[in-house]
């Protein structure tokens, strides 16, 4: 991911996309040429923002692995664990805040969902960054696959001893594995995967299943202080309620 962002400074300062007279232009599809509008800042007060906070959610969607790095991290104490959690989430924060921002300086509007798409198959910067990221792709994807095989088989109320067997783990790695490999070759737009996904069950894991456990936690444990937490819980809720339907009206139409 550092040397795709990378890859892209360096064509947004060489100027090989620009319009209109770009090197590497002529080889890009005119739909995903450039393209800039004059809203400004304006354009975060239009509803279509809601797709950006939706797919912003889908970076909290992988948090069911914390107890894991918890208990597998070295002297795991919770200092240490603060440290680990905020540096990683820091990098990552500026990493990817730094590509979708040269990737809208370069593409605009035009911006693909997945920008690497933007541009051209002659541009060996960028056909290297296609290989690292898919590098990054395939020895990272377990960590958010283990977490869906075993929501499955959790809603699915799978005996524990049966979960332990190798056998019925590796069939139903495969069975699983197949099927999503599947929809991901049916489904060319990642953005419309981000938006759904980021307005559904990111928001719901982000703002309002916290709240509830919250809100859970203190009912049962009575606990009488806590009712300016319960109204922030609340309105977390709520919030992550109504940015996700109308994240998901937007991302359908």
């Amino acid at each position: 991911m550092a040397f795709t962002a990378l890859a892209m400074t360096v064509r947004y300062m060489d100027g090989s996309y620009q319009f209109p007279d770009g090197k590497l232009l002529e080889f890009v599809a005119p739909a995903l040429q450039p393209s800039f509008g004059d809203a400004g800042l304006t354009s975060f007060l239009q509803p279509s923002a809601f797709i950006l906070v939706c797919m912003l959610s889908t970076a909290y969607m992988a948090h069911f692995n914390a107890p894991k790095f918890y208990l597998e991290l070295k002297d795991n104490t919770l200092p240490r664990y603060y440290t680990v959690v905020g540096s990683s989430f820091g990098i990552s924060i500026l990493l990817m805040g730094f590509i979708t921002a040269i990737g809208f300086l370069t593409f605009g509007e035009s911006a693909a969902g997945l920008v690497l798409n933007n541009y051209a198959s002659k541009d060996v910067w960028m056909g290297a960054s296609r290989v690292a990221v898919a590098v990054s792709l395939v020895f990272s994807y377990p960590l958010a696959f283990q977490g869906c095989r075993d929501g499955i088989l959790d809603l699915l109320q799978v005996p524990a001893e049966k979960r332990t067997s190798p056998a019925f783990l590796n069939l139903t790695t495969v069975l699983l594995l197949s099927t999503l490999t599947l929809l991901a070759a049916n489904l060319k737009d990642v953005k419309l995967v981000l938006a759904l996904g980021g307005a559904t069950l990111g928001n719901a894991l982000t703002y309002v299943y916290p709240a509830m456990m919250y809100r859970s936690v203190v009912k049962k444990l009575d606990l009488k202080g806590e009712s300016a937490g319960v109204t922030v819980a609340s309105v977390s809720a709520v919030l992550g309620i109504v940015m996700g339907a109308i994240g998901t009206k937007i991302a359908l139409s």
